[in-house]
């Protein structure tokens, strides 16, 4: 999930995970563009890895760059993943320092599998960790804690995010997401979210994104999106675009178990 209070994305990878592992072919089910998450997670010794190499943010005195974004998901147990992320921004009009920020580390667990586990019923996970300082700043750590609810259907499937925070000023507040997506059986695939996110007592933000998936194989997909929100008095912005990867690691030269 990505937040403006809460998180997203560049997170160095742990070297020794991958450069140790034996590489496989394994699912990724791109989880970009959006701002909150589905009720599913990496599989058993599987790597998954949200990447934005570049994307543009444009509010009425501010344009900046999100370069890069990164989100790395690592499933260690049965239906349960650990997530670290972060994103660097760059001010490019008026120019400025770059900041290492929205970096976070958190626990994903499947609580009930449904239908993105191919059962039936609906899917629910829940997310839970922390929110790390940004690299410039007060460098406070704050906290989340969100439900998720997943559906699919044969005309498309429906994402629900439920999330409270403590933020890194120290605010409690709260986000809530709703993702719908075309057809999974669809090569590309339309998306949507509306979204809405309040530090309470300190700024609300109003947003809606859509745009559209290109799922080339099951271990690849790419995205692109466009973002518009609002919240106390101002407006912005944002041109998304990435991909999402994924491979299976074996720690040490052991043989991959699933």
């Amino acid at each position: 999930m990505r937040r403006c209070v809460g998180r997203t994305a560049w997170t160095a990878i742990p070297a020794g995970l991958v450069l140790a592992g034996v590489v496989v072919s394994g699912p990724a089910l791109a989880y970009r563009p959006f701002d909150g998450t589905d009720a599913a997670v990496a599989d058993l010794h599987e790597v998954e890895v949200e990447l934005q190499p570049a994307g543009i943010q444009r509010t009425p005195d501010q344009k900046t760059l999100i370069a890069p974004a990164f989100v790395y998901n690592y499933g260690f147990g049965k239906n349960w993943e650990l997530v670290l992320e972060g994103q660097l921004e760059t001010p490019l009009s008026p120019s400025g320092t770059s900041t290492f920020t929205e970096a976070g580390a958190f626990l994903k667990g499947v609580l009930r599998p449904g239908s993105l586990q191919d059962q039936p019923g609906p899917s629910v996970a829940t997310e839970f960790g922390v929110l790390l300082p940004d690299s410039r700043g007060p460098g406070n750590t704050g906290a989340s804690l969100a439900a998720i609810v997943s559906q699919r259907w044969d005309w498309g499937t429906v994402h629900l995010n439920v999330e409270g925070l403590w933020t890194r000023d120290q605010h409690a507040g709260a986000f809530t997401s709703v993702i719908v997506e075309g057809p999974a059986k669809w090569t590309v695939r339309p998306v949507a979210e509306i979204s809405y996110e309040e530090t309470f007592s300190q700024m609300h933000t109003a947003a809606g994104l859509v745009g559209a998936i290109w799922q080339v194989r099951d271990n690849l997909a790419f995205d692109v999106a466009l973002k518009h929100s609002m919240g106390n008095g101002s407006h912005a912005d944002e041109i998304r675009a990435g991909l999402t990867f994924g491979f299976s690691v074996t720690s040490l030269g052991a043989p991959s178990r699933h």
